[in-house]
């Protein structure tokens, strides 16, 4: 079992003990989640925490997603309920990137990939830079946030 999934689990022990209904809830919530990643496909696998990590991201996404449609629907209670759940489930990912530090990764995967194709990439080649500059945030920025600075980058 992957240290972050124990880390889930042995929180949501203490949460039952303490009686928090939304941590309890979120975690119960995350779990599942992360449950139905290891048994979807041909087999079932155990996740490793870089799994994990992208598995927790999605739901924040989500959760974000939602809090911001039910706030355009004049529902704010219930958008308070998922900004929450977000807040809980972002304690258990890593620390997100600042702006600069996204364009000095776009600027570096640029140059990755100029280097492996032999010449400048262009905007035909955006994809392969993204791709690039993805796997070096390791889940650490949003994939718009990286797009864009990939595309400025490349301007």
């Amino acid at each position: 079992m992957s240290e972050l999934k124990a880390t889930l689990r042995s929180d949501l022990t203490a949460a039952m003990k303490a009686r928090d209904a939304l941590t309890l809830g979120t975690l119960r919530m995350a779990l599942a989640a992360v449950t139905n990643e290891e048994v979807a496909g041909s087999s079932a696998r155990e996740l490793t925490d870089a799994e994990v990590t992208t598995v927790l991201a999605r739901e924040v996404k989500k959760r974000k997603e939602s809090a911001e449609a039910f706030e355009n629907a004049g529902r704010a209670e219930l958008a308070e309920k998922e900004r929450a759940e977000s807040a809980v489930l972002q304690r258990y990912l890593p620390a997100q990137l600042s702006d600069a530090e996204i364009s000095a990764l776009a600027q570096e995967a640029v140059a990755e990939v100029a280097a492996s194709t032999g010449s400048a990439p262009t905007m035909k080649q955006m994809g392969l830079v993204i791709k690039a500059a993805q796997a070096k945030a390791a889940g650490r920025a949003d994939g718009a946030k990286i797009a864009a600075a990939v595309k400025a980058a490349l301007a």
